[in-house]
């Protein structure tokens, strides 16, 4: 696959994050994509300021010509949610007929999502996004690798059991935490086929 990176917006926006302090009722505000994770504390909510940037066109109708979109994998507060926090992003993805994955982390990312199960990681892009975004959910099934201290499987949890769920062994065994590429794209490709039949050449 050859392919472009084109950016969410070209507007000079900054992200800033809600995060409660461990033991603490009040939250505080932290800004810049860098500084979110170095908080110890649980991220409740992140936007963007100013929270209503006019996307980048071409960003836009690449969106709404794909036979395919994949949000993920990727860290949930700091990489995924600020480009889809981009109103006119956000509606094109919408609004588009494509299939529409969500490809949720191997494993949890200190600062962001310690503790976080498949439902956790879906409940939040679904408190900031809405409902209803993606057509399926790929997840790793596979946990038989020991994982670097402080870091955790992401587990396909019961509550996750309510969304369209495609499993999967998906880990890269000389990286564990991270995905196997060919894996991966391989089961995007089986979904994609699935739906509309194997692409001409």
């Amino acid at each position: 696959v050859n392919g472009r990176v084109l950016p969410a917006t070209l507007h000079d926006v900054r992200l800033i994050a809600d995060v409660q302090l461990p033991g603490l009722a009040q939250e505080v505000r932290i800004e810049g994509e860098s500084r979110i994770p170095e908080v110890q504390g649980r991220v409740r909510r992140v936007y963007l300021e100013p929270n209503n940037p006019s996307a980048f066109p071409p960003s836009l109708q690449a969106i709404l010509t794909a036979d395919l979109l994949i949000v993920g994998p990727g860290s949930l507060y700091t990489s995924l949610l600020p480009n889809l926090l981009v109103p006119d992003l956000l509606a094109a993805l919408r609004v588009s007929k494509a299939l529409k994955i969500y490809v949720v982390n191997i494993a949890t990312q200190r600062g962001e999502t310690s503790g976080y199960q498949v439902s956790d990681h879906i409940s939040v892009l679904e408190e900031h996004l809405g409902q209803g975004l993606f057509d399926v959910v790929v997840c790793n099934n596979w946990h038989e690798i020991a994982l670097p201290r402080g870091v955790e499987w992401v587990k396909i949890d019961p509550a996750a059991r309510r969304y369209p769920i495609y499993p999967a062994n998906l880990v890269d065994e000389e990286q564990p935490w991270r995905h196997d590429s060919v894996k991966l794209a391989q089961a995007l490709m089986d979904l994609l086929y699935e739906r509309t039949g194997p692409l001409a050449e």
